[in-house]
């Protein structure tokens, strides 16, 4: 079956399975940017998938804490994993949160801002917070030149494809031009940039699952072509039971201004 770009309806199970956190210091960083405790902050991470960085910010333990997602299957799967957090799950997108004016603290994408229509999303995030409140934008992309076995796997894929274009990877796509372009937007402060990187070991079967729940890859690459990279991937790493991925976690920080 062809996956549409952007749809990850049928990638949930994948999504929640398989997908990688992100770095616990970064996320630190992020909340000690309201410079208030984190039991006194409202949290809303809009764009929030099955939950992955929802249940690393309700580890934290704020006052309240609201995941947004557009898309049932993933907000589905998100309330399951989450059972037993202070997490309120609700539909809703960047551009049309439904949250309420003036209602959070802190506001955070995850690897999903560049989803979002940047200009509508910013109107939308710039609503909903509080005066002083910031929105931060993350992503979690693999550095693959730590592994040179992976950053070979990971030439496979422009083989098979040469004009593939990743659009969620975090090192490409809408972060290479992000800091301009959020220090332009008015009715914010001057953009903030924090990095932090961890290393998680993986069986070779989880590190394939990754790239079952990457939209991008699969949507460009249809199903044929991306079943050969899967191949390619796992004859590449059949003398090998562990796989040791570096993840490198980049944050772009903005505050409300008054």
């Amino acid at each position: 079956m062809t996956l549409a770009q952007g749809d990850f309806t049928t990638l949930a199970a994948s999504y929640s399975r398989y997908r990688e956190g992100y770095s616990p210091a970064v996320r630190d960083a992020i909340l000690g940017l309201c410079a208030r405790p984190v039991c006194s902050l409202d949290v809303a991470d809009v764009g929030a998938g099955t939950g992955i960085w929802s249940r690393m910010l309700a580890a934290r333990l704020p006052a309240s804490l609201t995941a947004v997602e557009p898309n049932e299957a993933m907000r589905e799967q998100g309330v399951e994993d989450s059972h037993g957090l202070r997490i309120t799950w609700r539909a809703g997108s960047g551009e049309h949160t439904g949250l309420d004016d003036a209602s959070a603290d802190l506001l955070t994408m995850a690897s999903s801002f560049h989803w979002v229509d940047f200009d509508a999303g910013l109107r939308e995030f710039r609503r909903v917070l509080r005066p002083g409140g910031w929105f931060a934008a993350l992503w979690n992309p693999r550095e693959v030149e730590a592994n040179p076995l992976l950053a070979g796997i990971e030439g496979e894929i422009r083989r098979l494809k040469p004009g593939l274009r990743r659009v969620s990877s975090g090192r490409s796509g809408i972060t290479a031009t992000l800091t301009a372009r959020l220090a332009a937007e008015p009715g914010y402060g001057p953009p903030l940039y924090l990095e932090g990187s961890h290393v998680v070991r993986q069986t070779v079967e989880h590190y394939l699952g990754v790239w079952r729940s990457a939209n991008d890859v699969q949507a460009q690459l249809g199903p044929e072509a991306f079943a050969k990279f899967l191949d390619h991937a796992r004859e590449a790493l059949a003398e090998h039971d562990v796989v040791e991925t570096t993840y490198l976690t980049r944050a772009w920080a903005v505050q409300r201004l008054p």
